[in-house]
């Protein structure tokens, strides 16, 4: 990277040009006006014009056309280049021009006629710290990429701690936090809530026949399907437990529970799941109870799986493969 002088004076270019190479300052580069300056660091309108990243600026702080202070206010304007340190060079010792210096970024000053020990120990001293700065700036960037990092395997954590790991819908403990959030925000609402709970029929009599890998190939194929007929964001599609699966409606009366309990009834008829020492159906069926209502601060979320739960007893009690309302 390089060492930018800008001066609009070619002889107090060719000086300092030289003082800092006799200090082992090699890569220097010198022009003469702001808008050169721009156009080295690639700075607007410039941006444009393959850019050369210079690592500190000398700028001399009177220039005709745009002068020092202005420059260095646009240089630090700049998200790309802000970071850049400007010592400013001049001949005047007014405290006015200083302090305007300072407000628009400048880090240092030194004043003309330039002094070669004067240059190079405040040039090194910026470049310590401009190396600093690029040092901490790396460390926040390797912070931050750790940080997020983190959150995603937070997320993932999440995530895997709230899906059931045979079928990959959510497990028991979302559904106990699910029915009690909904619960409260229905009761503030004044909203239905509904629930149905569903067992897929002669479970047993289905791995005792065909083993245990493939009851786990039928509860993955049931779950899988009857998770993709919810489509609303606030719907949630649960493993209640062993085969029995529940789906927590918020805001669905219990006509339109019952309506989708039966979708989920035909929709595993439909899959064609061979169960032959099945008492009901040569497929794998589901009984389903369905139960709604609308919530009481008195009232308890059990309440509404003891209602679906009797009504998936009925269900069963009443020749399975059946849809049943509370």
């Amino acid at each position: 990277m390089s060492i930018l002088i800008v001066d609009d004076a070619a002889d107090n270019r060719l000086l300092i040009q030289s003082m800092l190479r006799s200090g082992g300052y090699t890569d220097v580069v010198a022009v003469g006006s702001a808008r050169k300056a721009f156009e080295f660091i690639g700075l607007p309108p410039y941006a444009h014009v393959p850019r050369i990243s210079a690592q500190l600026i000398l700028m001399d702080l009177m220039m005709p056309g745009i002068n020092g202070i202005e420059a260095c206010r646009k240089i630090k304007t700049s998200e790309m280049h802000r970071d850049i340190p400007i010592i400013m060079v001049t001949a005047s010792g007014e405290i006015e021009s200083l302090e305007a210096s300072f407000e628009a970024g400048a880090m240092d000053y030194i004043h003309k006629p330039v002094n070669r020990v004067e240059l190079l120990a405040r040039v090194r001293s910026a470049l310590r710290l401009k190396e600093e700065m690029d040092r901490r700036k790396a460390r926040e960037q390797e912070l931050l990429v750790l940080k997020q990092q983190l959150e995603r395997a937070n997320e993932e954590l999440k995530l895997i701690s709230s899906r059931d790991g045979l079928t990959g819908v959510f497990n028991r403990r979302v559904f106990d936090e699910t029915l009690e959030q909904e619960w409260r925000r229905a009761v503030r609402n004044h909203s239905w809530l509904s629930l149905i709970l569903l067992d897929i029929d002669h479970f047993k009599r289905f791995n005792d026949t065909y083993g245990h890998q493939s009851g786990d190939e039928c509860l993955r194929l049931v779950a899988y399907s009857l998770n993709e007929l919810l489509h609303r964001a606030g719907d949630r599609f649960c493993r209640y437990g062993g085969e029995e699966f529940a789906a927590i409606l918020p805001g669905v009366e219990p006509e339109g529970a019952q309506y989708l309990g039966e979708k989920f009834r035909q929709k595993v008829l439909s899959l064609k799941i061979p169960h032959r020492n099945s008492p009901t159906h040569p497929h794998v069926t589901i009984s389903v109870g369905v139960a709604g209502r609308r919530p009481s601060r008195e009232g308890d979320p059990r309440e509404l799986v003891e209602l679906a739960d009797r009504a998936l007893y009925r269900a069963k009690a009443e020749g399975r493969n059946r849809v049943e309302v509370a």
